[in-house]
């Protein structure tokens, strides 16, 4: 029984030890998230709490209920624990989800990826826009100028980066100099004076036509597997070609490595422009910035220089408009983008036609919007030299 002659606990002290019980799947307290929604402390040490779920039948109600007890107990003046369930409703959902994703931005742990490493997802809201061809020759023109650059395949299923790149050896782990287990060593190939560093569960199984039959939780461990086990090195770009969609591997990605910027491809049809939104506003509730748009399959010029819209026109432009960011490049149709990802020689790397034209020009816009490592650090310094030359003072 409870001892009488101890108070029982304040309002906020009740908070504040709800405030150790942590929602397992969101990874946040029950009171930051909003889920504790009233607080009523009764004579006798009587402890009544409105617990809101989001959704009715949360499996793991029983759990938040138990941890909810134990934590409340270890105050003496606690008698008994009363909690009343709620359901969130719709706006209430989102916006505890909203702030589950900033918690889990703002504490992600450490990966393999170095910091200085520049890290660019190309996403889409729909699968047959182009996204992998895309990632492959902005991979190879980026090299071309002598950066070092990763390319993580995160299409776990519809992989296709391997044969795109020319690159078909199988991945193999081997001890690190300074790491305490094997790891996976991407396969590499040289470009100009670059470097591609690649790594494809395509370069696991025995051959491009074997199934991945995984679920969605196997998906996101194998890109944290890629992110965490893998021995990236140095590198100047981590290009991702993402699955297209919102799923599990772009919600993971979000969480394991918040400093993701999105490149969004699509295509001139309206059609397409409405599902890539999708992939914009999934940015937005992850708060991970969107870098720009490509347009793919802009348009199709035929041997007497008649342009033909094939797939219509203006996606491009209207996504970058409606979601605030950069229209990077127009990719033409052209029968060499195709002819050269099969054989693993993207139209980037050598071809001279108008589309490796605009994956070039796509590569020296995304170079000139990177600034080094070494120049961030001194920004602040440069930042307050301007104020103080502004005021009048001799800079330190």
């Amino acid at each position: 029984m409870t001892d009488r002659a101890v108070s029982p606990p304040t309002v906020d002290e009740v908070r504040q030890l709800l405030r150790s019980v942590i929602d397992p799947e969101l990874g946040a307290n029950i009171v930051d998230l909003g889920m504790a929604t009233d607080v009523e402390v009764s004579p006798g040490g009587l402890i009544t709490i409105g617990v809101k779920l989001t959704i009715k039948g949360c499996p793991l109600r029983a759990q938040i209920k138990n941890d909810i007890e134990s934590r409340l107990e270890t105050h003496p003046g606690v008698g008994k624990v009363k909690i009343v369930w709620g359901e969130m409703n719709a706006e209430e959902r989102s916006e505890v989800m909203t702030k589950a994703r900033w918690n889990a931005r703002e504490n992600a742990g450490d990966t393999a990826v170095p910091n200085s490493a520049r890290v660019l997802a190309i996403a889409s809201g729909k699968g047959g826009v182009g996204k992998s061809s895309v990632t492959a020759n902005l991979a190879v023109a980026l090299a071309s100028h002598g950066h070092v650059v990763g390319v993580l395949d995160a299409d776990i299923w519809g992989f296709s980066i391997p044969r795109m790149l020319g690159m078909s050896d199988r991945l193999e782990a081997r001890r690190v100099d300074g790491v305490d287990k094997p790891r996976i060593i991407p396969n590499e190939r040289t470009v100009g004076s670059g470097l591609l560093k690649v790594v494809s569960t395509g370069m696991l199984v025995e051959d491009e036509g074997t199934a991945l039959m995984w679920r969605g939780l196997m998906l996101t461990k194998a890109v944290e597997q890629f992110l965490n086990d893998v021995h990236w090195g140095d590198l100047d770009y981590l290009l991702i070609d993402m699955p297209p969609g919102t799923g599990d591997v772009q919600m993971g990605l979000a969480r394991m490595l918040p400093r993701t910027d999105l490149i969004i491809v699509t295509t001139p049809a309206v059609s397409a422009q409405k599902v890539a939104i999708r992939a914009a506003d999934m940015a937005r509730r992850s708060f991970l910035r969107v870098a720009g748009v490509i347009e793919n399959m802009s348009h199709f010029t035929c041997e007497h220089g008649t342009v033909h819209l094939l797939f219509g026109e203006g996606g491009g432009a209207t996504l970058a408009n409606e979601i605030g960011a950069e229209l990077l490049g127009q990719v033409p149709i052209e029968t060499a983008v195709a002819s050269g990802s099969d054989i693993g020689e993207p139209v980037a790397l050598s071809g001279s036609s108008a589309a490796a034209e605009v994956f070039r020009d796509i590569a020296k816009k995304i170079a000139a919007a990177t600034v080094p490592a070494t120049e961030m650090a001194g920004c602040s310094a440069r930042l307050l030299e301007s104020v103080e030359i502004a005021l009048g003072k001799k800079p330190r």
